[in-house]
C-alpha cells in the first residue's frame, strides 16, 4: 500500500485552475491525505485556458482519469487519448468552453506494483532517492526544446519570454497531445515521489525543493512549506503537489 497526500492552492490568483486526483477523488482546493491500495491512479492537472474554462478542463480531465478501471492489462496511453478526444468533443458542443485545455501528469500503479508515469505538458514528476532529487518527466515546452537544442542556457530558461508556451495538451483543438509514458522502478524503501504543477517548479529552485523534501517533517508539512516558499519566491500561479511514499 501507499501513503499519499496532496495540496492545491490558488496562491495569489483569483481562481484555482489546478486540480489533483487521489484515490478516485478530485480535489479543487485544500489538502487531502490517505493510504491507498494498488491498483490506483494519482495525478495533477493545470488548466491553461483561463478562468472558467481552465477550471473546467482540469476538473473534467481528472474526473475522467479517475474513472479509469486501471490494471496491468490497461493501456494508459489509449485511455488518456480517449479522454482527450472526449474533452475536445465537449468543447465543440459547448462554445463557452471552446478549446479548453489542461496539462496532466500522474502515476498509475497496477496490482503487481508496477508503476507507470504519464505526462502531457509542463507539470512534473520528481523522485527523491537517497536524498537526491531527480526530475523524471520532461517538460513539453518551447523553452525545454530550445535548451535541448543548445539555443538557450539552463539559467535563461527561467525568465525566457516564451517560457509559458507549451505543446498541445489535453483537450487541444489544434492537434493531439504527445503522451509521454515512462516505466518506473518500484519504489524502494525511503523513496518519495512528487507530482507538481509549474506554480511550484517554476519558482522554487531544484536544490530548495530537494532540501524541503529531505526535512524530517511530515509529508503534509513539507507540502505546505513548498507552497509557502513558492509564494514567497513570487509565484503568480496556482500551486498543486502530491507526495507518494510506499508503506508496507
Amino acid at each position: 500500500m501507499y501513503y499519499c497526500c496532496g495540496i492545491t492552492e490558488k496562491g495569489t490568483m483569483k481562481h484555482n485552475e489546478d486540480s489533483l486526483l487521489l484515490d478516485g477523488t478530485v480535489i479543487r482546493e485544500g489538502t487531502v491525505s490517505r493510504t491507498v491500495h494498488e491498483p490506483f491512479i494519482t495525478a495533477v492537472s493545470d488548466g491553461v485556458s483561463g478562468e472558467v474554462s481552465g477550471e473546467t478542463a482540469s476538473r473534467m480531465c481528472l474526473e475522467k482519469t479517475g474513472d479509469i478501471r486501471y490494471s496491468g492489462s490497461v493501456n494508459i496511453t489509449d485511455e488518456l487519448m480517449r479522454i482527450h478526444l472526449e474533452m475536445r468533443e465537449y468543447s465543440e458542443k459547448n462554445p463557452e468552453y471552446n478549446n479548453m485545455q489542461t496539462t496532466l501528469c500522474g502515476l498509475a500503479v497496477d496490482e503487481e506494483q508496477n508503476i507507470i508515469s504519464f505526462n502531457i505538458g509542463d507539470s512534473r514528476l520528481y523522485r527523491l532517492r537517497n536524498g537526491v532529487l531527480e526530475q523524471l518527466t520532461r517538460d513539453q515546452s518551447l523553452v525545454q526544446l530550445l535548451y535541448e537544442e543548445g539555443t538557450i542556457t539552463f539559467e535563461e530558461k527561467k525568465n525566457h519570454v516564451h517560457r509559458n508556451i507549451i505543446f498541445p495538451v489535453m483537450g487541444s483543438m489544434k492537434s493531439n497531445p504527445q503522451i509521454d509514458e515512462l516505466r518506473i522502478d518500484s519504489i524502494k524503501g525511503g523513496d518519495l515521489l512528487m507530482l507538481c504543477t509549474d506554480g511550484l517548479s517554476d519558482y522554487v529552485e531544484h536544490d530548495e525543493i530537494e532540501s524541503i523534501l529531505n526535512s524530517p517533517q511530515s509529508p503534509e508539512s513539507r507540502l505546505e512549506l513548498l507552497v509557502k516558499r513558492a509564494i514567497e519566491c513570487g509565484s503568480n500561479d496556482n500551486i498543486t503537489a502530491i507526495i507518494v511514499v510506499y508503506s508496507e
